[in-house]
């Protein structure tokens, strides 16, 4: 049955400010860090307020995927996302990218899994088509002698190419990952470990009914709206990646029912979308060094509006033309993003690179260098390493290099 759309006798006006202080205690940044240890019960309450945390191999820093963590509670255990993983809390999906989920959320994801026949990659497609029957064999692999690596198959194939080359084993499990059938754990060298999904998923999970490709969205972008709260149809569509063009009758349906409030936001052209239920702080004290994965800035276009933060991460740029460095992590402080630093863990010398520190415009200040030096201190002891060396690069760094703990 259609709905009824309601016609709306007014709509709220926030403040930028004000928009910008209720994305940051969405993202869990109005708390401060905890002050005793962090455990397991402070982890699901940052699920609950970032919903997924993307993953990625770059380990420049440290695993990508544990600076949200570091940056929402400090100091902690490095092994509590694997053992959570371990114990079926979380699994890995394509979430916002390889994403790491609450494992409840499963049955949300049906819808893109049953699709994989023609929206997985196109090699992954075309193996699909054009091999059947390999791909029941690596499935039957897996389920016989699993969990397995890629190297473990009984015929994995030659790898295709340098780097990204995958051999035909490897697509023949990606396929079988992104259609759902197997699922995957990570090996402490990011290498992924293969499992059918029954083994990983829990039962009570895998018995739930699978939700219609519409409730299934629906769900997806409450979810991430209270990881935005507030934002643009086209950021709650990045968040979980569905598709802004098909997806508007599902944001009306959200607004009908009272699970978004629509809103104006001073400076944003678009119409912007309220989590009900959203925090409104009145000011936030953060300070925290953020992944360039890091669900705060992941968007680039929501970063520039939110923040007037215009960020591109350079590892994939010559070195002669990048602007900033290699692995290049922004530093909000207070409400703000407030400068960039480009920073590197050197294991064998136990020490915190920063070759530079760069404020973004009227933040070069003896606060924000005192503020990013003990981020860095603090950064330093969580990872085992004994010192940090600020280079000479950007207006920040010999601000920072005075700093009595660097």
């Amino acid at each position: 049955m259609a709905r009824t759309r309601s016609t709306l006798a007014s709509v709220e006006t926030l403040s930028a400010g004000a928009a910008r202080r209720i994305a940051l205690g969405a993202q869990g940044f109005a708390r401060p860090r905890p002050t005793g240890r962090v455990d397991r019960r402070h982890v699901r309450r940052l699920f609950g307020d970032v919903g997924v945390v993307q993953i990625d191999s770059v380990n420049v820093v440290v695993r990508s995927q544990e600076l949200p963590l570091w940056a929402r509670l400090g100091h902690h255990d490095r092994e509590v996302l694997p053992a959570m993983a371990a114990d079926n809390e979380l699994f890995e999906y394509w979430g916002h990218m390889a994403s790491l989920i609450p494992v409840e959320h499963q049955p949300l994801y049906r819808w893109r899994m049953e699709r994989a026949h023609r929206e997985a990659w196109p090699s992954l497609v075309r193996m699909n088509k054009e091999q059947p029957g390999y791909l029941e064999a690596i499935y039957d692999e897996v389920a016989d002698r699993g969990p397995l690596r890629v190297s473990e198959l009984a015929d994995p194939g030659a790898k295709q190419g340098p780097w990204w080359g995958w051999s035909h084993g490897k697509e023949a499990l990606e396929y079988l990952f992104y259609s759902g059938r197997i699922s995957a754990r990570r090996l402490p060298n990011f290498e992924r470990v293969y499992d059918v999904t029954e083994r990983i998923i829990p039962p009570a999970v895998m018995a739930q009914p699978t939700p219609s490709d519409d409730d299934a969205k629906r769900e997806l972008l409450v979810l991430a709206a209270r990881s935005l709260g507030v934002a643009t149809a086209k950021d709650l569509c990045d968040y979980p990646r569905i598709k802004p063009t098909a997806s508007r009758h599902l944001i009306d349906d959200l607004v009908e029912d009272g699970r978004l409030a629509p809103v104006d936001v001073d400076s944003w052209d678009e119409r912007a979308y309220l989590d009900p239920a959203a925090l409104r702080p009145r000011r936030v004290s953060a300070c925290a060094l953020l992944s360039p994965f890091d669900s705060l800035v992941w968007y680039r276009e929501r970063t520039e509006r939110i923040f007037d933060f215009h960020y591109r991460i350079e590892i994939y740029t010559p070195a002669p033309k990048r602007i900033y460095g290699y692995y290049v992590l922004p530093f909000l402080l207070g409400e703000r993003l407030v400068a960039r630093v480009d920073v590197k863990a050197d294991r064998k010398t136990r020490c915190l690179i920063v070759p530079g520190a760069f404020a973004e415009p009227g933040c070069a200040n003896s606060s924000v260098a005192a503020a990013l030096a003990g981020e860095l201190h603090a950064m330093a002891a969580w990872l085992g390493l004994d010192a940090v060396t600020v280079g000479k690069r950007g207006d920040l760094a010999p601000l920072v290099r005075r700093e009595p703990h660097t």
